[in-house]
C-alpha cells in the first residue's frame, strides 16, 4: 500500500487587509504541490476582506490543481483566538500559518521542502525574507536581525528567543497545542511545545516565505517583552530566564536592526 503524501493545512489570519490576503491568497494558489487544505479565519473586517476571500475562493475553483479552500468571518477575541479557529478548523497533517501581508516565497517552495519530508518528521523549518510594505525585500531574518537561524532547532534553541520564524515553522497538527489566549508571546510558547514533542526536525535549507515587518507584537512592544519574560521563565525556569534575558538585552543594545 502506497502512503498517501502529508496533506498542508496553511492558515490564514486576517483583519480589515483585503490588500494584502490578496497577494498571501495568490501565492498558496499558486503552489504546484497539491495537497494544500487553504483555511482563512477572517476576524468579521469591515472593508472588502470578504469579498477578496471570495474572489480567492472564486480563483481556486477554476484551477486544475485546486485546493481544499474553507473560510469563516466573524468576530474574535483576537490574533490567538482567531489562530485557535483555525487550528480547529485543519483537518492536515502539518499545519503552517502564513498571516494576510506574509507570502510563500514561490510556487513550487512547498513541493520543495516536502521532497525532505519521511513518516517520522514533525517539524520542518526554514529561512526567512524581511519585506516592506511594498514587497521590496531587506534580507533574511537571520542576516537582519539577533536571531540568527540555527543549523539544529530544538525547544533548547528559543532560550534566547525566537531564532526561528513562526510564519516559517511547519508543525504536524497531532502535536500541535493552541494558542495562549492573553498573552502576545504565544508564538513562541507554541513553538517550544511543538519542538519538545517532535521525534524529528528537519531544517529545509531553504527561504520559505516573504514575511511583513511589523506586526502585533512589534506594536505593543513592551507588552510583548514582558510575555516574552514569562514565556521563557515557564520553559526554562526563573534564573536561567534572567541571565538569558541580560544576554538579550545586551545583544539588541548592539544590534543594527529589530524586527
Amino acid at each position: 500500500m502506497i502512503a498517501r503524501p502529508p496533506l498542508i493545512s496553511i492558515i490564514t489570519i486576517v483583519y480589515n487587509g483585503a490588500y494584502y490576503f490578496t497577494g498571501t491568497a495568490r501565492s498558496v494558489l499558486a503552489q504546484t504541490y497539491p495537497h494544500i487544505e487553504y483555511i482563512i479565519v477572517d476576524g468579521g473586517s469591515t472593508d472588502h476582506t470578504v469579498t477578496a476571500i471570495k474572489l480567492a475562493e472564486l480563483q481556486n475553483d477554476k484551477l486544475l490543481n485546486a485546493k481544499i479552500f474553507r473560510w469563516i468571518s466573524e468576530k474574535d477575541k483576537g490574533l490567538y483566538d482567531a489562530m485557535n479557529k483555525g487550528l480547529r478548523m485543519a483537518t492536515g497533517d502539518f499545519v503552517w500559518f502564513l498571516n494576510a501581508g506574509d507570502q510563500l516565497m514561490a510556487a513550487d517552495t512547498i513541493e520543495k521542502m516536502m521532497q525532505q519530508y519521511t513518516p517520522d518528521t514533525d517539524v520542518l523549518f526554514g529561512e526567512t525574507m524581511l519585506v516592506t510594505f511594498t514587497r521590496h525585500p531587506l534580507g533574511t531574518r537571520s542576516a537582519l536581525t539577533t536571531q540568527k537561524l540555527p543549523t539544529t532547532l530544538t525547544w533548547e534553541s528559543l532560550r534566547n528567543g525566537m531564532v526561528v520564524c513562526h510564519q516559517a515553522f511547519v508543525a504536524r497538527r497531532a502535536i500541535a497545542p493552541e494558542y495562549m489566549p492573553s498573552n502576545l508571546a504565544a508564538d513562541i510558547d507554541w513553538v517550544i511545545e511543538v519542538l519538545k514533542k517532535s521525534r524529528k526536525t528537519v531544517n529545509t535549507g531553504m527561504t520559505l516565505v516573504n514575511y511583513l515587518t511589523g506586526g502585533v507584537s512589534k506594536q505593543r512592544h513592551r507588552q510583548s517583552l514582558k510575555d516574552r519574560y514569562e514565556v521563557l521563565k515557564k520553559h526554562y525556569g526563573q534564573w536561567p530566564n534572567l541571565v538569558a534575558h541580560a544576554k538579550i538585552v545586551l545583544r539588541a543594545a548592539f544590534s543594527r536592526a529589530s524586527y
